[in-house]
């Protein structure tokens, strides 16, 4: 299907995949190491008397889904954007460099024994993380910056150039930190969505939002984009703003998603080129479908990583490579 389809056909299809999310969204908190009852659930949220698994749900199992949901659907966002404005298949929200800086960042927090302490909803962990993530952000831009604009190809260099650098320093660090942190900072570098309450969620919003809105917006120019810049300009669109807006958007997305996330790769690759088969190339529905289709992905991830080696859990990084890679 590669035709643009009629504003009644985009409403249909938005349609399923908002049913999709909705289903996982709703059974996803009754499942973990230990499963939960309905009834308990519904019969304390009624009666307003408590009961271990209303707890459980409420307080650990939704945070978790809503965080795997809106980390999934942000990279996968981002990737669908990313491959269109970098004319790059394979391009995903990780190429821009903004994971490895947030790695740094998170390696040198862990590495300070005397840092491992929260900041009001953050851990220092999740706040130098973020500031890796930004500083990296805006290096780019830097580094990519030309009097008549951004140069996408600079954008990749640049973004390369930035991974290699990160790539150096945690190896660095890793070099020089006591062998009984690795184990940490190995955990953290697999990716992993076990937060507890809304605080660290709720704080982040004010960063992901903006960054999902600036994504969204695009939709009309990215279809244009996808027949070069040219085809764009001469249909009146500001093809530097518009690659300006997307980049921030990415960047923004990003940064939130990997400060309390962590890397998880894969999703921002495979989940737009799904979308695209099964739905088209409008990104007038790629955009939004990605973010539900990714935020459900990983979040069905998240659950057989929760489930499978119980009670214990696995990374949910290697279970989105396991099946991301074939």
């Amino acid at each position: 299907m590669t035709a643009m389809l009629t504003p009644r056909k985009c409403a249909f299809v938005l349609a399923g995949y908002a049913l999709l999310s909705c289903a996982v969204l709703l059974t996803a908190p009754f499942f973990g190491s230990e499963p939960l009852a309905f009834d308990n659930v519904v019969g304390a949220l009624f009666s307003h008397r408590p009961h271990v698994d209303a707890d459980i749900f409420f307080y650990h199992r939704i945070p978790r889904v809503l965080l795997a949901f809106l980390v999934g659907g942000s990279l996968a966002m981002a990737g669908s954007a990313l491959q269109v404005v970098l004319r790059n298949p394979l391009a995903e929200p990780f190429i821009l460099g903004v994971a490895g800086g947030g790695a740094v960042g998170a390696v040198i927090a862990i590495s300070v024994p005397g840092l491992l302490i929260r900041f009001g909803p953050f851990s220092s962990v999740q706040l130098l993380s973020l500031f890796g993530c930004i500083l990296c952000i805006c290096g780019i831009y830097r580094l990519a910056s030309r009097p008549v604009g951004i140069s996408m190809t600079s954008i990749l260099l640049a973004g390369v150039t930035i991974n290699i650098l990160c790539g150096a320093a945690i190896l660095l660090v890793r070099y020089l930190v006591s062998p009984h942190l690795l184990v940490a900072m190995d955990r953290w570098m697999m990716g992993g969505l076990d937060v507890v309450g809304y605080r660290e969620l709720s704080a982040l919003l004010p960063l992901l939002l903006p960054g999902l809105a600036l994504l969204f917006i695009q939709g009309p120019a990215l279809n244009l984009l996808a027949f070069g810049e040219d085809m764009a300009t001469g249909h009146g669109v500001n093809v530097a703003s518009v690659q300006k807006q997307i980049l921030a958007g990415t960047g923004l997305a990003t940064a939130a998603a990997v400060s309390l996330a962590g890397p998880i790769g894969f999703v921002g690759l495979i989940i737009p080129h799904a979308v695209r088969r099964l739905s088209g190339v409008d990104h007038r529905i790629v955009l939004p479908a990605s973010f539900c289709l990714g935020g459900a992905f990983l979040t069905v991830c998240d659950l057989v990583a929760r489930t499978v080696v119980a009670p214990t859990e696995m990374p949910v990084g290697i279970i989105t490579a396991i099946i991301g890679g074939p």
